[in-house]
């Protein structure tokens, strides 16, 4: 008679010879990912198994188990694992990896304390009976800790699991802890120390071939770029991740990349694209028999569908969210999907339907303020299209509030940041609803609240003075004390915004939406890192750009005024000078104004109580040992290090380079009591995560890296901050909250000045520059005034260097 196990005779003789082999090729396969391939061979391995209680039956149905629990199918994993355990295995490992699996799954249930059992259990037969089992227990209760949002003590058994597996020399372990690392720390928003693990996982699991790890590890660090602003290596790497998931089996995987690629293609307005990706995820979860999914893709369907106005589809999606809300007690879901009811009532201009949804949000006892903010921003645009005016300034301002209220309660910087980023459409609403109703400086007012807000926190002014009362808000005053021409922008969804402020009044211009600026700021950019000289060329987007953001305004700004652009959105990324003014004949606008750039209004009133300088001395860091090939070493930093410190007595100088180039040299410096501040270094910088932007210095321990987050600890009182590192500006905004990175973080620690670059800036060229640079300062010229007159040498001096690609990345941002 054949066997279905091995298609021979005699095979369940031959199967009990060599149970061991078989049981390792299907572990190693499930190692490596091949999880249909691994499971079927368990399933024919147990069907060649006379005795369903044996020990090898349940090595392999513990097997079986494991698999099904990282495909997603938890309950099935239970199920499988529901007979009694016979006594004589419970101090084998079959014994440990039964509770482990079943701790697991329960997790993934949400069912914490019979996780909790399981895992102890598990970790006490490790302890006493299998010691070698021990790190894959510490790692599941990291697990466990993951799930009930206990980021501290999920790193320690983390960090406790990668020991044990690197001390016993176990790699599938080595790399799951390692990837489990990259996870707590993109929980924890440190995406760059996050990509940092997953890199590490990577290498050590693709040797191993281990392809569901891969995969998980790939799809994490998607998000992490997804978070710093990288879309499109966002958009690669979940593709990847969605495309081994699904060649693996494992659908639940494959169903969270589906839909964090559909987020991708919502953000960028690609709404067919992320339809169909929403799509495939919802027939997924629903196959997978996942509620919690499933109710995921309909709300974000609805969505999807509100954004195009198709209020039926909408409708038809939120309905069906709301039902399976409602079948499983899910009220807080279901406050989300009543808000997403009151828009698309307001949209079919059911007004009192959309009234009443929003209401019952707002009076809920269970909503938190960020439900109920939402809710008042929904009434108040509801009022707005209602044509009832007074009832829906008084909701945006109660929104506002609560926003605010909801902010102030955050404690981590880089959380309130990344909070008001998703607020940001609810000042953008307000602003269109204010200018609506022709009170242009109110608008302009909301424009500067938020980021002055945040800004005010770190630079000595109450942020309690910062409100919506007009007799604490002069941006004619504020021109007049900088002695400059304002340009204060805002780019929103329907209409952007440009106020000209000047000592004589305020002029508001309309702008193109930010989708119609945005790609123009992009392309613009891509031609100025280009080979070719956008002047000699006459670039396009360089002209146009002009035309929609300075010529408006061009007749209020005369030749060789002092501009003080205060950007928004992608403008952070735009350097207005290298801007194409095409009369008397096409020139680069910097040969008309002298610019610089500010945060806000109230950072710029601020300017007169600001600390009074130190002393003029130098504190010089730079030309550090590389870290790693990702940062190498800079040939003219010695240079350009040589050249500035000429500009100081030595008595009037620290200067830290080489291997006396880390971060603790910086804070143990002193640094408050310096003028100036120069940096000769790579950066990083995080989009998403300002505060993680960092200095890449040498390496004194571990650490190598100055944080933002820890710069802004460290008060300082220098009239200058230069950093003259590849990437030392924050190569993304948030909306409202102002310049982020670096230079934002050294502005918050209280420096007068920063001059940061948009782009790596070239080894030959800067060494000249700051040269340049250093000689006018020396004659007391404002720094922006040095800049410009440093970089108008490059422009102007025949060579290359004229190009903007080696003067335009440095910009001067005002502190003061």
């Amino acid at each position: 008679m054949l066997c279905a196990f091995c298609g021979m005779t005699n095979c369940s003789r031959r199967f009990r010879a060599r149970p061991e082999v078989t049981y390792q090729d299907a572990r190693q396969k499930f190692q490596q990912g091949d999880l249909t391939g691994s499971f079927q061979e368990a399933d024919k391995a147990l069907r060649a198994i006379p005795d369903h209680n044996s020990e090898w039956a349940w090595r392999f149905r513990v097997l079986q188990a494991e698999i099904l629990v990282w495909r997603g199918l938890s309950r099935d994993a239970l199920q499988l694992l529901n007979p009694s355990l016979p006594p004589a295995f419970a101090k084998q490992d079959i014994g440990v990896r039964r509770d482990m699996v079943q701790g697991l799954a329960d997790c993934f249930l949400q069912r914490f304390d019979e996780a909790s059992r399981h895992i102890d259990a598990s970790e006490e037969a490790a302890k006493s009976y299998q010691p070698d089992l021990l790190g894959e227990v510490v790692l599941t209760r990291g697990n466990l800790a993951l799930f009930r949002n206990d980021y501290p003590a999920a790193e320690a058994a983390y960090r406790q699991a990668l020991e044990f597996a690197q001390d016993k020399n176990q790699t599938f372990l080595t790399s799951r802890a390692l990837g489990s690392l990259g996870l707590i720390s993109m929980r924890q928003e440190h995406y760059d120390e996050s990509i940092d693990w997953d890199t590490q996982a990577l290498a050590v699991s693709r040797p191993l071939g281990a392809r569901t790890a891969i995969e998980k590890i790939l799809g994490n660090m998607g998000w992490s770029y997804y978070k710093m602003g990288d879309q499109e290596k966002a958009h690669s790497l979940f593709t990847e991740a969605k495309d081994d998931a699904a060649k693996t089996g494992v659908k639940s995987d494959e169903a969270i990349w589906l839909t964090n690629i559909g987020s991708i293609e919502y953000d960028e307005r690609d709404f067919t694209s992320a339809e169909r990706d929403y799509q495939q995820a919802l027939a997924l979860a629903r196959q997978m028999e996942n509620k919690s999914s499933a109710t995921i893709c309909l709300y974000n369907l609805a969505h999807v569908e509100l954004r195009q106005g198709k209020y039926e589809l909408a409708e038809k999606y939120n309905s069906e969210a709301l039902a399976l809300e409602r079948a499983n007690q899910d009220r807080p879901s279901e406050l989300y999907s009543l808000i997403t009811e009151g828009y698309i009532a307001s949209g079919q201009r059911d007004f009192r339907k959309g009234e009443s949804a929003f209401r019952e949000v707002i009076s809920d006892e269970s909503s938190d303020n960020y439900l109920r903010w939402q809710a008042q921003a929904g009434l108040a645009d509801l009022y707005s299209a209602e044509n009832r005016p007074v009832q829906a300034e008084e909701y945006f301002r109660k929104a506002l509030a609560t926003v605010e209220t909801v902010r102030s309660s955050i404690k981590r910087e880089d959380f309130r940041l990344s909070f008001l980023a998703g607020a940001i459409s609810l000042y953008d609403d307000y602003i269109d609803f204010l200018v609506a109703h022709h009170k242009e400086e109110a608008a302009l007012q909301v424009a500067e609240v938020s980021s002055a807000r945040t800004l005010a926190e770190g630079l000595g002014i109450n942020s309690a003075s910062i409100s919506f009362s007009a007799k604490d808000f002069n941006p004619r005053q504020v021109a007049k004390r900088s002695d400059t021409v304002l340009l204060d922008y805002w780019l929103g969804a329907d209409h952007s915004y440009l106020w000209l402020v000047t000592p004589a009044g305020v002029t508001l211009y309309t702008l193109p939406p930010a989708k119609e600026i945005d790609p123009l700021v992009q392309s613009y950019r891509q031609a100025l890192l280009g080979s070719r000289d956008v002047l000699e060329t006459q670039n396009l987007a360089g002209q146009k750009l002009y035309d929609l953001l300075v010529a408006p305004a061009a007749k209020l700004i005369p030749k060789g005024s002092r501009v003080t652009i205060l950007p928004d959105g992608s403008l952070y990324g735009l350097n207005f000078e290298t801007l194409l003014a095409s009369s008397p004949q096409l020139h680069y606008w910097i040969e008309d104004v002298a610019v610089s750039y500010a945060n806000s209004l109230a950072l710029l009133a601020a300017g007169a109580s600001r600390h009074a300088s130190p002393a003029k001395k130098l504190l010089l860091v730079g030309d550090p040992v590389s870290p790693d090939a990702e940062f190498p070493k800079l040939p003219q930093a010695a240079a350009e290090i040589s050249k500035i410190e000429n500009y100081f007595p030595a008595s009037d100088r620290a200067v830290f380079a080489g291997t006396n180039a880390t971060p603790d040299a910086y804070f143990n410096s002193q640094p408050e009591g310096f003028s100036h501040i120069h940096f000769v270094a790579h950066g990083t910088a995080s989009r998403t995560s300002p505060l993680d932007s960092a200095v890449i210095l040498s390496k004194r321990g571990d650490n190598y890296k100055l944080y933002a987050r820890d710069i802004i600890q460290h008060p300082l009182h220098a009239d200058l901050v230069i950093i003259s590192a590849c990437h030392g500006e924050g190569v993304r905004t948030y909306s409202g909250e102002g310049l982020v990175g670096l230079s934002w973080a050294f502005l918050r620690a209280g420096a007068h000045g920063v001059i940061a670059a948009l782009w790596e800036v070239n080894d030959n060229s800067t060494p000249q520059l700051m040269d340049h640079l250093y000689s006018e300062i020396s004659k007391d010229a404002p720094p922006y005034i040095a800049l410009r007159d440093a970089k108008l040498a490059l422009l102007h001096s025949g060579t290359v260097y004229r190009r903007p690609f080696y003067w335009a990345p440095f910009q001067f941002y005002r502190g003061s």
